[in-house]
C-alpha cells in the first residue's frame, strides 16, 4: 500500500511540477531552430512569428538559422534537445517529406517531435529570370518538351516542399527536366538571376521583392486562386495544368516528452499572434495566410501529408537516399 501511495503522490507531483513550469513559461530566452536559411520563406514566416511571441512572453526569442538536407540537419538538433519548451523548431512541410526521401534519418519524424501548430501557408510561385526567354507557363513546357532533360529546374533542397512541388508538376505535366538542389531559396536567387538554373517554384515571399522590381518573372501561382501579391499572374491551371495546386505551409514543432499543458500554452500563444492584426497584415504582405489549429489538427495533418508525399514520391521514381 505504502508503494502504491509513493508511486501516487510521484505522478501527482510531476503533474502539478508540468503545471507551474507552463504557468511560469518562459522565464528565460526561449530558442528557435529554423532549418531553412535566411531569407527563405520558412526564415520570414517564423521571424514574423517568432518576434510576436517574444512580446507576449517578455522574453527573447532566439533564432539560428541551420539550412540543408531537406532541413532535417536543423531538426536532429532539436530532437536532442531537453524538452522542456526552450528549445523549438520550426520547418516547412518538408519534415514531412523527409521520411519518404532519406532512408536514414538521424531522428525519427513522429516518435522525436511533437506537434505544436502550423504558423501559415502559401502556394508557390513559378519564377524566371527577366532575362529568359521564356514568357509564360506554355513556353516552359514547349521548351522542356522539346528538350527532354535538359533544363535545369532550381529546388531549396532534397525533400524540400519547392523540391516536392517540382516532382508534382512533373507528375502532372510528363515532362522531363533536371533537378538542382541548393540548400534554400537565397542560394537559388542568385543562379536563378544568372540563368544558371532555368526555373524555380519559390515560396512567394522571398519571390516578391525580386518579381516586383524586374529581376524575375512570375509565370504561375501554385493555388487554386490568383494571390492579392500577384494579381495579374495566373494559376497553374488557369496557365494549362487543370487541376494542380500545391501549398507549402511552416509549422513549430517541439522535442517529444514535452509536458502536454505546455504544449497548450505555445499553441494558445502562436494562434493568438497569428490573429493579431500587425501579424496577419505582415504576413499578408509576404503572401502567406495563417494557419490557427489545435495540436490534434496540426498532427493529423502532418500525418496526412507523410502519407502523401510519400505516394508521390514513389510514383515519381525517387529512391530514398
Amino acid at each position: 500500500m505504502k508503494t502504491i501511495m509513493r508511486i501516487v503522490v510521484a505522478a501527482a507531483a510531476a503533474v502539478v511540477a508540468a503545471q507551474v513550469s507552463a504557468q511560469g513559461y518562459p522565464n528565460k530566452p526561449v530558442h528557435v531552430m529554423i532549418t531553412f536559411p535566411p531569407g527563405s520563406g520558412t526564415d520570414i514566416v517564423g521571424r514574423v512569428v517568432t518576434q510576436k511571441l517574444s512580446e507576449y512572453w517578455g522574453q527573447p526569442v532566439v533564432v539560428e538559422n541551420r539550412g540543408g538536407a531537406g532541413g532535417s540537419i536543423g531538426s536532429a538538433v532539436v530532437a536532442k534537445a531537453v524538452p522542456d519548451g526552450y528549445a523549438l523548431l520550426i520547418n516547412s512541410n518538408a519534415h514531412a517529406v523527409n521520411p519518404a526521401i532519406y532512408a536514414k534519418l538521424p531522428y525519427d519524424t513522429l516518435k522525436d517531435f511533437v506537434e505544436i501548430a502550423p504558423l501559415a501557408g502559401a502556394p508557390n510561385v513559378l519564377v524566371v529570370s527577366s532575362s529568359s526567354k521564356i514568357k509564360s507557363l506554355a513556353d516552359l513546357l514547349a521548351e522542356a518538351r522539346a528538350a527532354p532533360g535538359k533544363m535545369n529546374f532550381a529546388s531549396a533542397g532534397i525533400g524540400s516542399g519547392t523540391h516536392l512541388n517540382l516532382e508534382s508538376f512533373k507528375l502532372a505535366t510528363r515532362i522531363d527536366v533536371t533537378h538542382i538542389p541548393y540548400k534554400g531559396t537565397q542560394e537559388v536567387m542568385s543562379d536563378l538571376l544568372s540563368e544558371r538554373v532555368a526555373a524555380y517554384f519559390s515560396p512567394i515571399s522571398p519571390a516578391i521583392p525580386f518579381v516586383r522590381d524586374g529581376r524575375l518573372r512570375a509565370l504561375a501561382v501554385t493555388s487554386t486562386k490568383r494571390q492579392t501579391s500577384f494579381p495579374d499572374v495566373p494559376t497553374v491551371a488557369e496557365a494549362g495544368v487543370p487541376g494542380f495546386e500545391f501549398t507549402l505551409w511552416f509549422g513549430l514543432w517541439a522535442p517529444a516528452g514535452i509536458p502536454t499543458d505546455l504544449v497548450e500554452r505555445i499553441n494558445k500563444d502562436v494562434n493568438r499572434a497569428l490573429s493579431s492584426a500587425d501579424v496577419v497584415d505582415r504576413l499578408a504582405k509576404v503572401g502567406q495566410d495563417p494557419m490557427p489549429m489545435s495540436p490534434a489538427e496540426f498532427r493529423q495533418l502532418v500525418r496526412k501529408e507523410i502519407d502523401d508525399y510519400a505516394r508521390i514520391i514513389k510514383a515519381a521514381g525517387i529512391k530514398p537516399q
